[in-house]
């Protein structure tokens, strides 16, 4: 932690460090389904920032990695594209309310919001695991994504996270999406709702601009290397995976809530 405490964010050194974790958390963006800001968001917070404002940075990061590995996705044929604009535009006013009540709310308060929301995803992670997937019905649609482009966008915008680890648990239970499929759908998504709620913060001075770009050019590569390593893994490993990281994160969350910093 002293490190951190005595290492500027937007030092050399620290711009440097920001390049790498935006590599990993790319990497584990394009593995997992997920925007990203699950890992940025709690990393920031080694450094001496606001909760606040390490949920703003992160979301540059997530907005460039979404749209990188989408462009591969759309490339290879493999991006449902009306779907995912859906689920983006769906997600554009609500991202607006989160970022907006997050600048109302307390750091601790924001900590343990969080880490109520890992539990959530963990919970729904394993009621993935019992879902059969099937076609999705036109009725299905007409519902599910209006229901999961709300959601993920509040909490893209509360949080600082993408909405994927939303969205693809939902996709499958509510539009019977295989795990693939949603994650590709996802993650262009994700690229609409960050991008709304990157707004909204820099509009309230939130964003650390230098540090979010050095974050958004690791995430470039990392997201890359990510989508390329999924194809190599059973949808077992992934959700082992994927499971790990929510209870070791909201964990983490907890801990920092406590502190109350």
């Amino acid at each position: 932690m002293d490190f951190f405490t005595s290492t500027s964010i937007d030092s050399p050194l620290g711009l440097a460090l920001l390049v790498v974790l935006g590599v990993i958390t790319g990497s584990v963006a394009g593995i997992l389904g997920i925007g990203g800001g699950l890992l940025i968001v709690p990393m920031l917070t080694l450094w001496p920032i606001a909760l606040v404002q390490a949920t703003a940075t992160s979301l540059l990061g997530v907005m460039v990695s979404a749209i990188s590995g989408s462009w591969r996705n759309w490339q290879q044929g493999e991006l449902n594209l009306r779907r995912s604009i859906l689920l983006g535009l769906f997600g554009l006013p609500t991202a607006q309310v989160g970022a907006w009540l997050a600048n109302q709310v307390s750091d601790r308060i924001l900590a343990f919001l969080f880490a109520a929301f890992l539990v959530s995803m963990i919970v729904l992670v394993a009621w993935k695991k019992r879902i059969q997937p099937g076609p999705s019905s036109p009725q299905s649609e007409s519902w599910g994504i209006p229901t999961i482009g709300l959601l993920a966008g509040f909490l893209s915008g509360l949080f600082g996270v993408g909405g994927g680890s939303v969205m693809v648990p939902l996709q499958m239970i509510a539009l019977g999406e295989p795990i693939k499929s949603a994650v590709r759908t996802s993650l262009g998504a994700i690229a609409l709702v960050a991008m709304s709620g990157l707004i909204r913060y820099g509009i309230q001075g939130n964003v650390l601009w230098l540090p979010g770009c050095a974050l958004a050019l690791g995430g470039m590569v990392g997201v890359q290397i990510g989508t390329r390593v999924l194809r190599r893994l059973s949808s077992d490993r992934v959700n082992q995976w994927f499971r790990a990281l929510l209870i070791l994160l909201a964990l983490y969350m907890i801990w920092r809530g406590v502190r109350g910093r």
